[in-house]
């Protein structure tokens, strides 16, 4: 008697009219999901690859910690920063690590209020993701004013000095906005991880991991109350954090388009800035987590459909943010600015040419091919479009601070910007902070969201009614079906 395999189970990729995908591969029942993901924080060894990658992390994000130290003993000379253009590397960082954070808020949020069941898998990670990629942004203002001793001088406290800060300025919003952010992101991470971190207590052998785990998991014991409380909660969060996806990276925005300078002064700024925040913010998604779903055995929870999921996203935010670069050399026709129309041509064909072709080609040309299913269900193919998209995304920060800067009112004024070593070992440190603290929460926190999953999963005996079977008993979302 021949047996015949469901082609949904073998490549859930495929699109069945009749039923939906399953977003659960390899047969895993409530006891699998669990053992699959505890057996990456466990006391187990972790696989070589792990070790390698943060050996090389940490080492970066050392050289990050002596440059800072050379930086603020020496002075912010040490950058390549000139006259006009005293912005660079160091708010070309500080946006574009804000700018990867919006991912994960919007998995977390914006796909739960819209009960998109396939962000089960991933939200854990890109939520990790938001935090430690807020931290890195969080370094660099405090670092590029010069004195960072006297950094607390921009806090609004009363003082003998009767210094106050300007609360018209952007640059103040930006304050309120990003600690914001950074609160009500790690509360929703924290608090989602509750019920996952319990079950890491009861699997943990380790004294010490139980009773870390213990405190961590504030008593959690997953009785019906404690379960309807945590939903309401869980709800609450995701209503407050959904606003911060349009709302960081708009105020991020105002930095520049308050301003008088040609080629900030634009309206296009905050909706052009939202898109190309979830753009990269979804790329750095992929790019974590196709190599981490191989290294710590996730493939049957992050499967290919969730990959999928994401890239079709990156094509859609690509496509947005490809029509603003064309609308803003439009806007600079169309207005009759002479001074607009100047800085865009030198932008595409001034003295950074180089850096607006190569934003162009990465973040407009590679997402296009996400058209090919092929392409955006082959992991290795994904991975490489996303590192693109990431040089892309970092680039158009680049392009938009340095080149509207280099060339001021006056050509006398001109001058072009040249990064030092220390600007460009910052730039690979950062990274090195952002990966050593993702490799950590790989270790020692469930990177998969444990009782969420399992409360989208399909049951044998429910399959033909396709629905979900979450219940308390399972460890799900407490009844939500």
């Amino acid at each position: 008697m021949s047996t015949t395999v469901d082609p949904l189970l073998a490549d859930n990729t495929l699109n069945d009219p009749r039923r939906r995908s399953p977003l659960v591969l390899g047969g895993l029942d409530y006891a699998g999901v669990t053992k699959t993901v505890c057996a990456v924080a466990s006391e187990t060894t972790p696989p070589p690859l792990w070790f390698l990658a943060f050996a090389l992390s940490v080492s970066w994000a050392g050289v990050f910690g002596l440059c800072i130290a050379y930086l603020i003993f020496t002075g912010v000379g040490v950058w390549g920063n000139n006259n006009p253009v005293y912005w660079a590397f160091d708010i070309t960082n500080f946006v574009f690590w804000v700018g990867i954070g919006h991912a994960g808020t919007l998995i977390s949020a914006i796909l739960f209020l819209f009960r998109q069941k396939w962000r089960t898998s991933i939200n854990r990670a890109a939520e990790a993701m938001t935090i430690f990629a807020v931290i890195c942004a969080a370094i660099f203002p405090g670092i590029h004013v010069g004195r960072a001793w006297l950094a607390y001088w921009l806090a609004p406290y009363p003082n003998q000095m009767a210094m106050w800060p300007n609360f018209r300025s952007p640059l103040l919003w930006d304050v309120f906005a990003v600690s914001t952010y950074f609160t009500v992101s790690a509360l929703f991470w924290f608090m989602g991880m509750i019920p996952d971190i319990a079950t890491l207590r009861d699997q943990s052998k380790s004294k010490i991991r139980q009773f870390v785990y213990g405190v961590l998991s504030l008593g959690w014991t997953g009785s019906s109350r404690q379960w309807h409380r945590y939903e309401k909660a869980y709800m609450i969060l995701a209503a407050l954090s959904t606003p911060l996806v349009l709302s960081v990276h708009t105020i991020v925005s105002f930095d520049f388009a308050v301003s008088q300078v040609p080629g900030w002064h634009t309206t296009i700024f905050p909706p052009y800035f939202v898109a190309g925040a979830i753009f990269s913010g979804f790329a750095m998604v992929v790019t974590l987590l196709v190599p981490t779903r191989v290294i710590c055995g996730l493939e049957n929870l992050v499967t290919i459909r969730h990959l999928e999921n994401m890239n079709k996203i990156i094509l859609a935010t690509g496509c947005m943010v490809g029509y603003a670069y064309g609308i803003e050399f439009f806007i600079a026709w169309y207005g009759g600015n002479p001074y607009e129309t100047d800085t865009f041509l030198n932008r595409a064909f001034g003295p950074y040419w180089w850096a607006y072709w190569t934003m162009v080609s990465c973040n407009v040309i590679s997402p296009q091919l996400f058209w090919f299913k092929k392409i955006r269900t082959t992991p290795w193919m994904m991975l490489i479009v996303c590192i693109f998209v990431n040089i892309g995304m970092w680039f158009e920060r680049f392009v938009i601070i340095v080149t509207s800067l280099a060339r001021d009112a006056l050509p006398s004024a001109w001058h072009y910007f040249t990064p030092t070593n220390i600007d460009l070992l910052m730039l690979i440190g950062s990274f090195g902070v952002f990966f050593s603290l993702f490799l950590l929460f790989c270790r020692f926190l469930p990177v998969v969201a444990m009782a969420e999953v399992k409360s989208i999963m399909v049951e044998h005996h429910h399959e033909d009614h396709g629905h979900g079977h979450g219940g308390h008993a399972h460890g799900g979302h407490g009844g939500r079906h």
